[in-house]
């Protein structure tokens, strides 16, 4: 028997959410992407020519950027849990636009980091973890459908912002490409997230009645929990796997003798995957546990990861594998954004995912230094990649072990529950055990 994912929560409890919430999100998500995130890859060779700085600080500024991230989503998503989405991405977007006016007038490297720091700050507040937990929220039941929406929509961010973002380097300076795209950003975001994030934000008991609840210790347990640990654990390998391969995809095809054109559009074939990995997973979410779920989603990208380091050719065998990478990339986009309220439900959503995934940001920040000496210290991309494929074989094991280590607790407790009904068929008055005493409230049965 397949396992189930959290109980759906009560229709009623989750009124009708107005469709300019979700096409207000998708529309910043592509922008907020496009702008703070694959704009500086195509403007890389410009600001090296025009500052002299090496490339390897200006994306060591980028990736601290990433890492500022990682610590301000804790605190976002705290934020998130309180005052909902609204005030935080419209503050967020405001502060994007500043950051960039910031990296667009930057005299040194110095001031050049500080901006991106800022940045990083500004990317935890507009990009998919807050959305993640706006949709959460309101949409309840067809959250996964939602999340789907979003998430492909944020794919289409390189398709749009990179070639834009090139077009405008052929008539400004870096500076000024820069500028322009600050000023976008804030046009386009700040008034979207004003205007359109405003359904009633659902309050805590404790904001209702001013005295500290259950779900507030709950939720400290739940992070200090083992199946909250594995978790972040886990996501964190592979986000580091996932990432790395996706930079060294090209470098991993151009080291085979492909040219630099067939290996871009290698890496276009890998994005497009992404895009069907992410449609397929609401149908695989209705027929799969979380476990289930998770191990086969890292599995595959184990597989595809290191089929990619060993498969040269032919070229259509080439274009099947990395599209099945890509696929897995797609899903594990969605595994992330569902692993909290599979588990323990929406309650809390902000702060437990903020926690949850602050490790795999600082993974994904590390990931073209990594890999750079990665690939040295393997002997080749090749083998780097053989490497990865192993990492994130790892983070399934580690998922998997988990949750076994976990069943014979459950069987026990299942067992004494079976019991205490028994005795209280015998004995009117005792009082049986209920599934909320099962440890760390789980959502999953135990077949």
């Amino acid at each position: 028997m397949a396992t189930r994912t959290a109980p759906l929560e009560a229709a009623s409890a989750h009124p009708p959410v107005p469709r300019r919430v979700l096409v207000a999100l998708c529309a910043t998500q592509i922008t907020s992407w496009g702008v703070l995130f694959y704009a500086l890859p195509v403007l890389l060779g410009d600001i090296t020519a025009d500052t002299g700085w090496p490339t390897a600080a200006v994306m060591g500024a980028f990736s601290a950027g990433l890492a500022a991230s990682a610590l301000a989503g804790i605190l976002v998503g705290h934020l998130l849990d309180r005052r909902g989405p609204r005030l935080v991405m419209t503050s967020g977007s405001a502060l994007a636009a500043v950051a960039l006016v910031g990296v667009a007038t930057a005299p040194n490297l110095w001031t050049f980091t500080t901006a991106w720091l800022l940045a990083g700050v500004a990317q935890a507040a507009v990009l998919y973890k807050p959305a993640f937990a706006a949709i959460t929220t309101w949409y309840g039941p067809k959250r996964v459908q939602a999340l789907t929406a979003l998430t492909l929509a944020g794919g289409l961010a390189s398709t749009v912002y990179a070639p834009f973002t090139a077009y405008l380097a052929e008539h400004f300076d870096w500076r000024g490409v820069y500028l322009v795209l600050a000023v976008i950003l804030a046009a386009l975001t700040v008034p979207a997230h004003a205007i359109a994030l405003n359904p009633p934000w659902p309050q805590t008991p404790a904001e209702t009645t001013g005295k500290p609840t259950a779900p507030v210790l709950d939720r400290r347990k739940i992070i200090a929990s083992p199946t909250f640990i594995a978790l972040a654990a886990a996501i964190a390998l592979a986000a580091f796997a996932m990432s790395t391969s996706n930079l060294y995809l090209v470098p991993l095809m151009t080291g085979r003798g492909t040219d630099t054109a067939t290996a871009a559009w290698i890496l276009g074939i890998c994005g497009a995957g992404q895009l069907l990995g992410r449609i397929a997973y609401a149908p695989i979410a209705i027929r799969t546990g979380p476990t289930a779920r998770a191990v086969a989603i890292l599995t595959v990208g184990a597989v595809t990861t290191l089929a990619t380091a060993l498969i040269a050719g032919p070229l259509g065998l080439v274009f099947a594998t990395v599209v099945l990478l890509g696929a897995a990339r797609g899903a594990f986009t969605l595994l992330d954004a569902t692993a909290i309220t599979d588990r323990w439900g929406p309650h809390g959503y902000g702060t437990l995912h903020g926690i949850l995934s602050a490790p795999a940001t600082i993974a994904i920040a590390l990931s073209p230094w990594a890999g750079a000496h990665l690939t040295t210290w393997t002997g080749g991309t090749p083998q780097m990649f053989t490497l990865l494929a192993a990492i994130t074989a790892l983070a399934a094991v580690i998922i998997l072990v988990e949750r076994l280590a976990k069943r014979p607790l459950k069987v026990r407790v299942a067992a004494k529950r079976v019991r205490s009904k028994s005795a209280f068929r015998q004995h009117p008055g005792s009082t049986p055990i209920s599934g909320s005493e099962l440890p760390d409230g789980p959502r999953e049965s135990a077949s």
